[in-house]
């Protein structure tokens, strides 16, 4: 029977297309379907790991966390309230597990933090008539404290945040009680006594407001301090807790730009973008009142399409200035994971719905995930 000749034309034309099609599949690659793929060879995309993710509970969290993050830091397990609640008595269980997490997954582990003013036990700073200890008590407590801390993960934990928050807004040294006691050589013996524990592990120091000029110079004031005494510094955290309108990204810049100068890895930690205004100074009265309630929490139905829009602009801007600096930045970790799961909901006051990560409170990821992926496509 002869074959009709239309049909065998367009038989023909299609072995054409179905061949032009396999070529082409093979030279194509997959779009990235997560961050830490996105950004490989750029820098290590991180969050925080909670309660929940460390026990094995939160299924759906730990399944996102190991699709698209290649390094975790301990959002509260290792801070020193809850790994030395009583002097000479350690829980290690929680913090086991999170590094434990991290080693299966072949994650770059950050342990937070050692010395820190904020979340220490009410002991640390006192005898037992509730007086200040003595300077030569309170540098042995920090000794024993980051020996032992350090020491039971040595060579299993990659980084650790040694001192976090010390410096002020205008660059002065915070009045902490570590500075009253010790005086303003503890953050030396503290990175000291780090290096001790484990040679081998990065040392960082961590603070918040680091684009604000003044803390600046006394950050760059502090490292060139330690470094001209041969203290091992290995990257100073830029914690990334942000507003809409603050910080400024220029000013962000300039501190990227002098913390690198120092020689030093810049590391972006503790990200998370706030849609919600700051509560002023307003009286106890008017803070109770149902209309300020609602002035200082006006998304609890969710967020309106250019709101939402504008966020995720704020996110891209961000992330575009860390890849044009992606060889001084070792690491952009977010705090948090969803925004079911942010401090931010509560902070600093209670009832608040905010929206700061990357994923919400579905665990699904939003918009900007993709966006932000697509920025490094645009690298290219």
């Amino acid at each position: 029977m002869k074959t009709n000749s239309w049909e065998s034309k367009m038989g023909f034309i299609a072995t054409l297309l179905s061949v032009a099609l396999m070529s082409c599949n093979s030279t194509v690659t997959e779009p990235t379907s997560s961050l830490k793929d996105a950004y490989q060879g750029r820098f290590l995309v991180g969050t925080a790991l909670n309660k929940s993710h460390n026990y094995g509970n939160d299924t759906l969290g730990i399944s996102l966390i190991k699709q698209h993050f290649n390094s975790i830091v301990a959002e509260n397990c290792m801070k020193s309230m809850h790994i030395q609640p009583t002097e000479g008595v350690f829980f290690f269980e929680e913090a086991d597990k999170f590094v434990e997490f991290g080693e299966a997954n072949g994650m770059f582990i950050v342990g937070h933090t050692l010395v820190w003013h904020s979340q220490a036990p009410a002991w640390l700073f006192v005898d037992e008539n509730g007086a200040d200890v003595s300077r030569e008590v309170m540098i042995e407590r920090m000794r024993n404290h980051i020996h032992t801390v350090v020491g039971r993960y040595k060579g299993r934990v990659d980084g650790w945040d040694v001192v976090n928050e010390a410096i002020m807004d205008d660059g002065s040294w915070r009045n902490t009680k570590f500075f009253e006691i010790i005086g303003d050589d503890y953050i030396k013996l503290a990175f000291q006594f780090a290096h001790e524990a484990d040679p081998d592990a990065e040392l960082y120091y961590n603070d918040y407001a680091m684009s604000m000029e003044g803390k600046r110079k006394g950050v760059v004031e502090l490292v060139k301090q330690l470094q001209a005494e041969g203290i091992r510094i290995d990257g100073i955290g830029m914690q990334g807790h942000m507003g809409m309108d603050h910080p400024d990204i220029g000013e962000f810049e300039k501190s990227i730009q002098a913390y690198a100068a120092l020689g030093v890895n810049v590391m972006i930690t503790e990200m998370d973008i706030t849609l919600l205004p700051f509560p002023g100074e307003e009286t106890a009265e008017v803070s109770l009142s149902a209309a300020y309630q609602e002035k200082m929490n006006p998304y609890a139905a969710g967020l309106p399409d250019d709101i939402a829009a504008a966020w995720e602009q704020r996110y891209t801007d961000y992330f575009q200035l860390f890849l044009k600096y992606s060889d001084q930045i070792s690491r952009v970790t977010l705090w948090g994971l969803t925004d079911a799961d942010t401090w931010r909901n509560d902070w600093p006051m209670k009832g608040r719905t905010d929206y700061p990560l990357l994923f919400d409170r579905q665990y699904q990821p939003k918009q900007v995930v993709q966006k932000l992926i697509e920025l490094t496509e645009n690298k290219e």
